[in-house]
């Protein structure tokens, strides 16, 4: 049985922990159907939850239970940085319901970066 995982930072295609993802099935771009505030938090973004915010963009993934736990690690769920909860999507044709990380560390003094992550920004 496979999960979605929609991503936003980092573990995008063309981004440093994208390697993680390499293996698993790419189903498309796609966007929060609530609002959410992403924060640059260095060589990474935080989705926060917010009822304003912005549209958050990124991919969806078909990953396996193994690249599931992968992913927990990295994004340091068991340590309480992030917390993996679902996420309502639309991609171009459908709309989705997927998971996707949320940061739970204070974001004071971060800067938020609108609805897209871009670290050459």
């Amino acid at each position: 049985m496979k999960s979605v995982i929609f991503v936003y930072g980092s573990l995008k295609r063309g981004y440093a922990l994208h390697g993680l993802l390499e293996k698993q099935l790419f189903m498309g771009e796609a966007e929060s159907v609530a609002c959410g505030r992403l924060f640059d938090l260095g060589d990474y973004p935080g989705l926060v939850a917010s009822e304003s915010g912005y549209r958050v963009r990124g991919e969806l993934y078909a990953v396996t239970a193994e690249c599931l736990a992968a992913l927990d690690g990295v994004e340091g769920v068991e340590d309480g940085v992030y917390e993996r909860r679902r996420i309502e999507l639309v991609s171009p044709n459908e709309s989705i319901s997927a998971e996707a990380y949320f940061y739970r560390l204070s974001v004071n003094g971060c800067r938020e970066i609108g609805s897209e992550w871009h670290p050459e920004r």
